[in-house]
């Protein structure tokens, strides 16, 4: 067992400019905060850390210095959360605090504490490796698959080379696939490890993402999963299961159609929609919720459909501008289908995706299911609906349910 001083100087040796990630977790009431990570970035030529903590539906960051961090996260860890995990150059560690406030710390070293070099970067001397990480904050951080470590599927896609070096030219789609697969990693415990989860893809297109779910959670995870992929373009759906078949991913499908017509499934675990177009969306959304998905995962894409019926008298000023109207009418269309899903039983979160093939920075709407639908809960969305003389192509599909 760690008292305060030992877990204090524990901490302070890994906050520095070697550290890839701090991870804590298991907090002992989910009121608020139910995780929160630690990294490093570069600010100005200045080592500060970014402290991202996590609600069920939102992200807060804060970027502090050494001192304010190694503070925080000690009074976050004695008052909230369970668990720590530490990956950093210089070695790793592991943080148990019991239900008695016993703490427990398991470390593993790759220098002594206080040597010179390579990881001992604290402050602004840093080390030449730690330098390379920090001028790109984002690249090699917290990815699930990392730089350095072939990946078969993302060389034969062009993604990396054999040798597992990232193609600079493909380094956006590269980080595109790490975040998706974040996002997977969230929903793992919702995945069953002693039966064969279903899991359906629709509008897979050439399926980089679908690949690499497929990759993670089968080959790295070991989950017995099937995957299908579903699309409407014959010839994608050719060369996505010849790809399928050289991979050796024997539980991986690719089937031309659309998921408001598939009926090769009669239940199925999670629903993937990533640029379905426009009420495509809803369609795949509706299907999820009738086979009682437990996770829906959905990118959207081209929402017009409200864009044609928006209108209230007091917004006229701001919806008179096509642009205002046009973006308006998709951030109001994914919170509609938010509102939807937590009404369905579902917990529905609203976040930040990269999306390189439409725009920059994408919504993603994660739902994953937690019991019985709020059907008294929808008096506040119809008055929206009806304020905005709007109804949505999911309200409709999912009338019987509400």
């Amino acid at each position: 067992m760690a008292d305060k001083r030992e877990l204090e100087e524990a901490f302070r040796f890994f906050l520095n400019g070697e550290l890839e990630r701090m991870i804590f977790s298991n907090p002992r009431n989910r009121d608020h905060y139910i995780k929160m990570t630690v990294r490093p970035l570069m600010l100005k030529g200045t080592l500060k850390f970014q402290v991202e903590e996590f609600t069920e539906k939102q992200a807060f960051q804060k970027n502090m210095d050494r001192e304010e961090a190694l503070s925080y996260l000690l009074k976050q860890l004695d008052s909230l959360y369970r668990n720590g995990e530490v990956v950093s150059g210089t070695g790793s560690m592991n943080v148990l605090v019991g239900k008695k406030g016993t703490v427990t710390v398991k470390k593993k070293l790759k220098i002594a504490p206080g040597q010179k070099g390579k990881g001992a970067a604290s402050g602004n001397n840093l080390s030449v490796e730690a330098m390379e990480r920090l001028a790109s904050h984002n690249r090699k951080k917290n990815y699930v698959l990392a730089e350095g470590t072939p990946v078969p599927f993302l060389a034969e896609l062009g993604v990396m080379t054999a040798d597992g070096k990232v193609v600079k030219a493909r380094y956006d789609k590269f980080r595109q696939i790490n975040r998706f697969l974040e996002f997977i990693e969230d929903i793992l415990p919702r995945l069953d490890r002693n039966r064969v989860n279903t899991i359906i893809d629709f509008g897979c297109g050439k399926s980089y993402l679908t690949f690499a779910m497929y990759y993670y959670l089968k080959e790295l995870k070991g989950y017995p999963i099937q995957v299908v992929g579903l699309d409407l373009k014959k010839d994608v759906i050719a060369l996505c299961n010849r790809l399928s078949e050289k991979f050796g991913f024997e539980n991986l499908h690719f089937y031309h159609g659309d998921i408001a017509g598939y009926e090769g499934a009669t239940h199925v675990d999670m629903v993937v929609t990533l640029h379905a177009c426009d009420t495509a969306t809803d369609y795949a959304m509706a299907k999820a919720v009738r086979w009682g998905a437990d996770v829906i995962l959905s990118v959207p894409c081209c929402q017009h459909e409200l864009n044609s019926q928006i209108s209230n008298g007091l917004l006229q000023p701001v919806l008179g501008y096509g642009l205002l109207k046009e973006r308006m009418s998709a951030l109001i269309t994914d919170g509609i289908r938010a509102q939807l899903l937590e009404q369905c039983g579902y917990k529905t979160q609203i976040l930040e995706f990269i999306d390189m093939e439409h725009t920059p920075k994408n919504i993603m709407i994660r739902a994953v299911k937690q019991g019985k639908p709020k059907k008294d809960e929808g008096l506040e969305l119809q008055k929206l609906m009806e304020e905005l003389h709007v109804e949505p192509t999911l309200y409709r599909l999912l009338r019987e349910e509400l």
